[in-house]
């Protein structure tokens, strides 16, 4: 079966994130922007867009102007949702220069969330240099592109921008008595500018800020000439202490736990995201070659979807091991205790057929949905072996014990069974509906696993308590009765 973390929700909207090259100015990146939106809304299942450029710096998830994220209202009527994404994405593709990456609004969050990034799939690449990073992130997006399934593969925008580098001359500044320290608050508060009070404008509190005019900022012969004050009160120019070069540095560098990284990021299509992540880790494995210093860690959806796992499976180990403790303190006896949950498997049967015929992905939802099927199969176990237990107790041979109890307590279970799945074949049935996507694969496993569990537990329960599950109180009736 496939892994995911949620099944994918059917929001009725999209968000796609647009990037272009670092430095795009605002005017340019929204003409790109208004280009994808003149594609999207010439395709029938668009009903209207709205778009987003750029972020403020003290945003969150802060972004520059070669950024834009547009949100697209779908009409899905007579449509499937996997089509239309597919068909989206073929349109968009013709817009040079730009990457963009399809999500959902709440898928969106939950994968910055989990990952960082705006995709269910994260490979970090971290290392020392950023130019090996970048040749092996490059290699890493090539290879993961190719892997079937995969989709929106992209690599996080790296760009070198022109910059102007200040370089300290020691034996300059040594001679006129600065020090580094005093050298760089100096060109900080110039160029940078410094907050020295403030001034009200209509009840509103705005910085005032002092910096060098615009005249003396605006090129690199400009910054040379600039004046610095020394100690002494004298000034000279700033090409006097220092080399004012013309330069190229990386638009950004992103850490994490102290280290350089990039990331690569991919949605999936058609497939589970657990079954893609293991044939890129394979792939990557096979054709890429990290140096020493650099390694690689697989974030998102998967990893949420493995975390949750071994919690649900180690509580789930837990938990058993209290029912069969309960089981023992109400039947006093393991055998019969684990001859009711001979029910898990029996159920275990019918979700897991459920489970493939309905895509064949496990996800926290189904998960859910077996520990409710296991609550159900074993509350039907303890009707079954307690009745059993009831008639012997009266006198009754084990035989017609068997056969009255099995009889006695078929209509109960059939009737909560019933119930149950009357109750739930609503949701299974509108798996398709927004706002369903998490109770329709609960569902599913459950109204499989009843099937399943109330045909097999009439048949091989009664069977193994004759066999095993009557603990001598049959032969202890049957020589009262003799």
């Amino acid at each position: 079966l496939g892994r995911s973390f949620l099944p994918e929700f059917q929001e009725g909207t999209l968000v796609l994130s647009a990037v272009t090259l670092p430095g795009t100015s605002l005017a340019e990146s929204g003409a790109l922007g208004r280009r994808l939106e003149e594609i999207l809304l010439d395709h029938p299942a668009v009903a209207e867009t709205a778009r987003r450029t750029g972020r403020a710096e003290l945003d969150e998830h802060a972004q520059g102007s070669n950024s834009a994220e547009i949100d697209v209202r779908l009409d899905l009527e007579g449509r499937e949702y996997g089509e239309v994404l597919e068909e989206l994405r073929t349109a968009v593709a013709v817009v040079p220069g730009i990457q963009v990456t399809f999500g959902q609004p709440i898928g969106h969050r939950i994968d910055h969330m989990l990952s960082g990034t705006r995709a269910s799939i994260a490979v970090n690449v971290f290392g020392p240099e950023l130019g090996e990073l970048r040749r092996l992130a490059r290699e890493i997006e090539t290879v993961a592109a190719a892997v079937p399934g995969t989709a929106d593969v992209t690599m996080e925008q790296q760009a070198d921008v022109p910059q102007l580098r200040i370089r300290m001359d020691r034996g300059a500044m040594a001679a006129e008595g600065v020090t580094p320290a005093e050298l760089a608050e100096a060109i900080d508060v110039a160029f940078a500018g410094e907050v020295v009070s403030q001034v009200l404008e209509d009840r509103r509190a705005v910085d005032l800020v002092v910096r060098y005019a615009g005249s003396w900022r605006e090129d690199a012969a400009a910054v040379r000439n600039s004046w610095i004050s020394l100690p002494d009160g004298r000034f000279v120019t700033l090409e006097t202490l220092a080399s004012v070069d013309r330069d190229a540095g990386p638009n950004m560098i992103s850490r994490e736990n102290v280290q350089r990284k990039i990331v690569v990021q991919a949605n999936t299509a058609g497939r589970d995201v657990g079954s893609v992540v293991e044939e890129i880790r394979r792939e990557v494995a096979e054709q890429v070659s990290l140096p020493d210093g650099y390694y690689l860690e697989y974030g998102g959806q998967f990893e949420a979807a493995g975390e949750a796992t071994r919690l649900i499976l180690g509580l789930s180990l837990v938990s058993l091991t209290l029912i069969v403790l309960l089981l023992y303190g109400e039947f006093g006896s393991f055998r019969q205790a684990f001859l009711v949950l001979v029910n898990l498997p029996l159920a275990l049967v019918g979700g897991v057929v459920a489970v493939v015929l309905a895509g064949g992905v496990l996800n926290l939802a189904t998960l859910v949905g077996f520990i409710t099927l296991f609550g159900i199969a074993v509350r039907n176990g303890i009707l079954m072996v307690s009745h059993y237990n009831h008639l012997l107790d009266e006198g009754v041979p084990l035989d017609e014990a068997v056969w009255r109890g099995s009889m006695e307590r078929l209509n109960p279970i059939f009737m909560t069974a019933l119930t149950a799945g009357l109750a739930l074949l609503p949701l299974a049935l509108a798996g398709g509906e927004p706002g369903n996507e998490i109770q329709s694969p609960l569902a599913v496993v459950v109204l499989g696993g009843l099937l399943s569990s109330l045909l097999l537990n009439m048949v091989v329960v009664p069977v193994l308590y004759r066999r095993y599950g009557s603990t001598g109180r049959g032969r202890e009736a049957t020589r009262r009765t003799a």
